[in-house]
């Protein structure tokens, strides 16, 4: 039978909650995705600039959400409680039909409680990491959420072993980032990009290290050339402040960002997102990751993975080098950045590794499966034609 109509007059919206940048641009394409399967669906919730462009009508910026690490949460815990609690009022006033969750689980939890509690359906899409630490969680999907929507090829399977049956649906950066455009594109020689990530802290603790590693390489590199890839909502005066007054520096703006990173040859990058970006595009990535010391001595007891980086998980390898804590500082990252631009043969060898991934992350159209997944569980999906 083929599908018709749209949703059912009177239906609350759907409320998506995205926790950061990369939740922000995955809830982008997972909101249209909806809309073109529900017309006349409503989104709310907790978003950025993404979102916005796609149509939710967002009730709390993630603006309001810049933290990183256990320790860093706690110490905003009084800030964090007064959103949770002027979210949950909004909740209750608008009586969505749907909650969505993206990623983020020490602020999203918070938000499933608060839905379930108003006897509201909640869809996590982008499965928390419950496979490199905390496993207990497990259970905590299992009680609240109706559906988890996972993206990387092992999680079901984690779950699953767990009691928990989830649903693998691709990942999204296979619909968000064109790759065929960006393989036209010749990599620079010499050219390094810096991805500090978007989070005041890490930008905060990570950048002035990629500068110091930046000098080294333009020594040791004559013409060198360095740009900076601003994630969305950071300031770009902040970015220059925190980088050498005397080494010249590009900034690169959000939209540009997939172009920039296949034009270097090699990326400094912050754990997340964007080292996986990266591996999927083909540029190398030198990753460094700094959290409080109680963060990072808490994360050791907990952590059972032997890789932070999403391409080294996904490929069961230590394909990209991980500067954790203390050994992310300038001297290092510069050392194992120019193995690989002083070594044709390195290079060669990691963008081969890389070029495994692309098949090993699902097809695209990620976010159409998931929303057609959600749509339905929520009984918010197009009626059949009788």
């Amino acid at each position: 039978m083929q599908a018709t109509g749209t949703m059912s007059q009177g239906a609350g919206p759907v409320w998506v909650s995205a926790g950061e940048v990369s939740g922000d641009l995955h809830g982008a394409l997972l909101v249209r995705a909806m809309a073109g399967l529900a017309p006349g669906l409503r989104f709310t919730g907790m978003g950025g600039p993404a979102m916005a462009g796609a149509g939710v009508q967002a009730a709390f910026d993630i603006a309001e959400l810049s933290l990183v690490g256990l320790t860093e949460v706690l110490a905003h815990l009084p800030r964090i409680a007064g959103l949770l609690r002027r979210m949950r009022r909004r909740m209750a006033e608008e009586r969505p039909a749907a909650v969505v969750c993206i990623d983020a689980p020490d602020f999203n939890f918070f938000v499933v409680r608060m839905a379930r509690r108003l006897g509201i359906p909640v869809f996590y899409y982008i499965c928390p990491q419950v496979w490199a630490w905390r496993a207990g969680r497990v259970n905590f999907l299992k009680k609240y959420v109706q559906r988890v929507l996972c993206i990387l090829p092992f999680e079901k399977a984690f779950l699953a072993e767990r009691g928990l049956d989830a649903d693998y649906v691709g990942h999204p950066l296979t619909d968000q980032i064109p790759l065929d455009a960006l393989r036209a594109l010749a990599p620079e020689p010499g050219r390094v990009g810096i991805l500090p990530g978007s989070r005041t802290r890490e930008i905060e603790t990570l950048l002035p290290e990629f500068g110091a590693a930046a000098r080294t390489i333009a020594v040791r590199i004559p013409g060198a050339a360095f740009s900076i890839l601003r994630a969305p909502g950071v300031d770009e005066a902040r970015l220059r402040a925190l980088w050498p007054a005397d080494l010249p520096v590009e900034i690169v703006p959000p939209e540009e960002r997939y172009p920039a990173m296949r034009r270097a040859q090699v990326l400094l990058a912050a754990s997340g997102t964007a080292t996986l970006e990266a591996a999927l595009i083909g540029t190398p990535a030198v990753v460094a990751y700094r959290v409080s010391a109680l963060s990072y001595a808490l994360g050791r007891l907990v952590v059972g993975v032997p890789n932070i980086s999403l391409p080294n998980l996904i490929l069961g390898e230590r394909a990209l080098p991980e500067l954790l804590q203390g050994q992310a500082n300038g001297p290092a990252i510069a050392v194992e950045a120019l193995r690989w631009l002083t070594d044709p043969a390195a290079m060669a060898e990691v963008r081969a590794r890389l070029a495994r991934l692309a098949g090993m992350v699902g097809e695209p159209g990620a976010p159409g499966r998931a929303a057609r997944i959600i749509l339905d569980g929520a009984g918010l999906g197009p009626r059949p034609a009788r």
